[in-house]
């Protein structure tokens, strides 16, 4: 009745009609309907057509709703919104602060030479001038025990408790936005999240609403924050302002919600900070691009994951695979998973790597033919048998895998005890890790040569899951953009383009090696040629 869909076929589409809402749905964030008939009642007209003086004062207190107890840190008189400006100042910490407290900055928008909290037509706004943060554990030379010189504004952890108690920790920028075109809103359209940030008052008969003061949280980086201890008596405060388009600020205030609700589900501050390093570090154009470019980073992602567990899950034979580099991928990917954990990389990165992990471990169980059998709660593990033509094919890994080990080894060995001996590590588990990766990043790709190895002396390429391939290559080279997006470790970022390269290799053995699409191939059934139909006759 209805035409047969594939599973792949319905995963593409769901992900188109994902796009197009997603087009929708920010093409309604950054376009506001306006008010048509200027004179109509149910009109909100701007404070800033009359064009007001205006002055700027911030000030910083330890309660967020305290009418007393604020200390006046900056004032911008004859405020021009339209003119861009920074001033760096430098703030007194109260006693309570730098106890492992808090410290707001009230910022009012007023009339000038009026007291702000005596003006009717003031707006303002609370924000935190200081997070709770880990503080970073110590790095030592594990071969004389010397650590690295602590900084003035620092001090140095006593105990393993400490490290994991969150401390106060300053934030440096102040970051300001005030709307700069006189929109005329729409009462009975009035976007929700615009009505958060404002403040009306009627004049005759006319709604009339007050400048849509913003301050950017986006703005403020793990990398700007200074720890606060009991002898920081003052620290600085770089405050910036730009004005701001309403399509931009709604889109800002979007982004800022959906950080916060990112911390709510549990990331961490570091975590969330590589979202905003996303909003923050590009522009909106090639922000746009990168929305895009992660779409189909996770449509090719589950394609790949989806293909590469079919192809694994029928695969009978390992005729024509490398299963020492099936071994190794598990290894590496095991280690790399290990050490973005102990680098604290960001969840976008460290995700994807642990069901990576996961599934590299069961791809050498069905290499292996591992089956386990428990006896109790004692497990035993029993390898199946080989037969001729897989025999073959391990005889082709086993050489290529002697030649590497003369290279691979000493370079491995030689590294991390240069590493070892000039470089401090927090631990020496995280100089095992370290080790173990850079190996793993640097000379990795030498063990994806031995399935090259096995395809050239098999003259054929058969064997290999193409489709899984495929979906892996146009990812490799989605990385490569990610590479210069999102925050991780230098070496996993190079390992990104390695990668590249692998891929071209395979490549070109797909087209040196042809294969017959109109029969089974000599080392069983391929998963995406299956025979369809009778076989031929020779």
């Amino acid at each position: 009745m209805f035409p047969k869909t594939s599973f792949t076929s319905l995963i593409v589409g769901v992900f188109l009609l994902y796009v197009l809402h997603t087009c929708w749905v920010m093409y309604g964030i950054v376009y506001t309907k306006p008010c048509e008939n200027p004179k109509s009642d149910s009109c909100i007209t701007p404070h800033m057509a009359g064009n007001p003086r205006l002055q700027l004062s911030v000030y910083t207190t330890v309660k967020p709703n305290a009418d007393g107890g604020h200390s006046l840190i900056h004032r911008e008189e004859e405020f021009d919104v339209n003119t861009r400006f920074e001033r760096s100042v430098n703030v007194s910490l109260p006693k309570k602060t730098r106890k492992n407290g808090t410290l707001y900055a009230m910022v009012f928008l007023h009339q000038v030479g009026v007291n702000p909290w005596q003006d009717p037509h003031q707006v303002h706004l609370v924000t935190q001038l200081t997070t709770y943060m880990l503080p970073k554990p110590p790095e030592i030379s594990l071969i004389t025990g010397q650590d690295d010189p602590q900084k003035p504004d620092q001090q140095k952890p006593g105990s393993d408790s400490e490290l994991d108690r969150p401390v106060s920790h300053w934030r440096s920028r102040l970051t300001l936005n005030v709307v700069s075109e006189n929109f005329l809103f729409d009462r009975e359209a009035l976007p929700g999240d615009v009505h958060r940030y404002m403040k009306v008052y009627q004049n005759g008969k006319k709604m009339v609403y007050l400048p849509l003061l913003f301050v950017d949280e986006l703005s403020n980086r793990v990398k700007d924050l200074m720890e606060i201890n009991s002898s920081s008596t003052e620290l600085p405060l770089t405050i910036s302002y730009d004005s701001i388009a309403l399509g931009k600020l709604r889109f800002w205030i979007h982004m800022q919600d959906a950080v916060y609700s990112l911390q709510l589900f549990g990331f961490t501050e570091k975590d969330a900070d590589e979202i905003k390093g996303i909003f923050v570090d590009t522009n909106l154009y090639f922000l746009a691009l990168t929305f895009f470019v992660a779409a189909f980073h996770l449509l090719f992602d589950f394609l790949a994951f989806k293909n590469d567990i079919s192809f694994w899950k029928e695969k009978k034979s390992m005729v024509g695979m490398s299963s020492k580099a099936v071994l190794w991928r598990c290894f590496s990917t095991i280690v790399i998973f290990l050490y973005l954990l102990d680098e604290q990389t960001s969840l976008l990165v460290l995700v994807p790597a642990g069901v990576g992990s996961l599934i590299e471990v069961w791809k050498v169980k069905k290499a292996f033919k591992i089956h386990i059998v428990w006896r109790g709660f004692t497990p035993m593990f029993l390898f199946g048998k080989s037969d001729e033509l897989e025999r073959r094919t391990e005889e082709y890994d086993t050489l290529a895998m002697k030649y590497l080990s003369y290279l691979l080894y000493p370079l491995c060995v030689s590294g991390a005890g240069y590493a070892l001996v000039f470089v401090k590590y927090k631990s020496w588990y995280s100089w095992l890790i370290n080790s173990l990766v850079n190996g793993v990043y640097a000379f990795g790709f030498l063990f994806m040569l031995p399935q090259l190895f096995v395809n050239f002396k098999l003259k054929s390429v058969a064997h290999l899951p193409w489709k899984a391939f495929m979906y892996k290559a146009f990812n490799t080279f989605i990385d490569d953009v990610f590479a210069f997006i999102i925050t991780m470790p230098t070496s996993h970022r190079l390992a990104c383009f390695r990668d590249d390269v692998v891929f071209l290799v395979y490549l070109y053995q797909r087209w040196l090696y042809p294969v017959d699409r109109t029969r089974v191939n000599e080392y069983g059934v391929s998963y995406d040629e299956k025979p369809k139909g009778k076989s031929h006759k020779d």
